[in-house]
């Protein structure tokens, strides 16, 4: 009885596949990506002056280590966090901004150019509530941007910034250096003056 020969099996064929699958996994595969915030941090300094703050101009954020908000050590829901900024923003105690709509409280903010808030958080606080924090203070500053660019130009801010910094408008000429200026405006006008303190520990 003749011995049968096993089969040859093609070697190209299965390499052929497993570059297939190869190729059909990057294609279909959610790579992660790291975020973080965009901020542009400030140049060191050994010694940095610290200039005289009036105490009503400082709006203090404090998230504990249970994640609970106090604001000028009193609790606050995040929920309202947004609200309080603007309102504290947007004060005018001095009522020497022609642009400001605030209460005009004079224990509060003298007005968007001296009013600083202060965020400070524990060395246990989540990262998520940090960023929820960071978020509702940004979108403070935002609102009140977008609300005076729509009255002097009427267009929101963020799109004008979107605009003026999209490499695609480069090719649009004279674009850029139509809104580079509306963007510096709206920014001196409600300047985000939001300081981060080391966290703190217990």
């Amino acid at each position: 009885m003749a011995k049968r020969e096993a089969p040859e099996v093609n070697a190209g064929s299965m390499a052929d596949i497993a570059f297939l699958l190869l190729i059909f996994f990057l294609v279909t595969t959610t790579i992660g990506v790291d975020q973080g915030i965009n901020r542009l941090l400030p140049r060191y300094e050994e010694n940095p002056p610290v200039p005289p703050i009036n105490e009503r101009n400082i709006m203090r954020v404090l998230v504990n280590r249970d994640n609970q908000l106090l604001v000028n050590e009193k609790p606050m829901d995040i929920r309202e966090l947004r609200q309080a900024a603007i309102e504290f923003l947007d004060n005018n105690g001095k009522q020497e901004c022609s642009y400001c709509q605030g209460k005009k409280d004079p224990n509060s903010s003298d007005g968007p150019d001296e009013a600083v808030i202060s965020l400070m958080n524990d060395g246990q606080t989540t990262y998520e509530t940090y960023i929820a924090v960071q978020n509702e203070l940004v979108a403070a500053y935002y609102f009140l941007r977008d609300r005076e660019s729509m009255r002097r130009f009427n267009r929101k801010y963020t799109e004008i910034e979107y605009v003026a910094n999209d490499p695609a408008s480069k090719a649009q000429e004279g674009l850029v250096e139509e809104l580079q200026p509306k963007v510096k405006l709206i920014q001196d006008l409600y300047p985000m003056r939001l300081s981060e303190a080391e966290p703190r520990k217990n």
